[in-house]
């Protein structure tokens, strides 16, 4: 199947590893360019020319902070020096630990910008450059805990729940300009940091007997999902294969999900 995305240029934070950097290379086989954000610039940069070398596409590796307003700035100033964007995978995100009694402000704060404002700043930048292109895409990674929260991650759940509204609010306001909002909440997806996590909480060291147990525990499918199976479903959703997707929440979870 022809995904329509040769040549075509897509913005991923937290494209460095475990889930965005999938992404990257699943977007990199459809011949499509890529500018990869982080905030390890070493990291981002070497592997924006890995997968130049390998799949002969166009990259930039861009660290910065998107979690802030600057980090934000300087990531829409790469992308205008790269020539512009027809895609946005919104990726960058990590886990919580807390509970509402003792998690402080600042916590809260910074999971809010990392996980709700840096959607918000990059899609308000790159919406007009992707409208003077014809249109585009934009794609919000959230999670199933924004619909089944897991107990010991509050500040988790409700930023990437309140991520999922502000899908729904930005495909509203942004079809008009041709630019098809959408979401996805991945379920168990084997990451390096589910492998460190594994590895840390395993008390026989049989971390790979741990995430079966979670697995079996979570997901009616008993298995983790790879990261490839995850991005490609990411690519479909952001190609014209998918035109009519505007506004949706998709599942990607083994059976995870215990409601309708």
């Amino acid at each position: 199947m022809d995904l329509g995305l040769t040549g075509k240029t897509a913005v991923i934070t937290g494209g460095s590893v475990g889930i965005g950097l999938g992404v990257a290379k699943a977007f990199a086989r459809e011949g499509a360019h890529l500018v990869l954000a982080a905030r390890g610039e070493d990291r981002v940069r070497e592997v924006a020319l890995a997968i130049a070398a390998e799949y002969g596409v166009k990259t930039l590796g861009v660290g910065c902070d998107v979690s802030t307003a600057a980090g934000c700035d300087a990531l829409l100033e790469a992308v205008q020096g790269f020539g512009g964007a027809d895609i946005l995978v919104n990726n960058a995100g990590t886990g919580s630990n807390e509970t509402i009694q003792d998690a402080p402000d600042d916590k809260w704060q910074h999971y809010w910008d990392l996980h709700v404002m840096a959607a918000v700043r990059l899609a308000r930048g790159l919406a007009p450059v992707m409208a003077a292109r014809g249109g585009g895409a934009i794609l919000n990674n959230a999670s199933i805990c924004a619909v089944q929260p897991l107990w010991y991650e509050p500040i988790y759940n409700v930023t990437k729940a309140a991520l999922l509204m502000l899908s729904k609010n930005m495909a509203a306001e942004f079809i008009v300009m041709n630019i098809r909002v959408n979401a996805v909440n991945p379920g168990l997806i084997l990451t390096p940091d589910w492998v460190k996590t594994a590895k840390q909480l395993a008390a026989d060291g049989n971390w790979e007997g741990y995430l079966q147990s979670v697995a079996d525990e979570h997901a009616p499918i008993k298995r983790f999902g790879t990261v490839e199976e995850l991005a490609d479903f990411f690519v479909f959703l952001c190609s014209d294969r998918a035109s009519y997707s505007v506004g949706s929440t998709y599942h990607v979870d083994g059976g995870m999900l215990r409601t309708l």
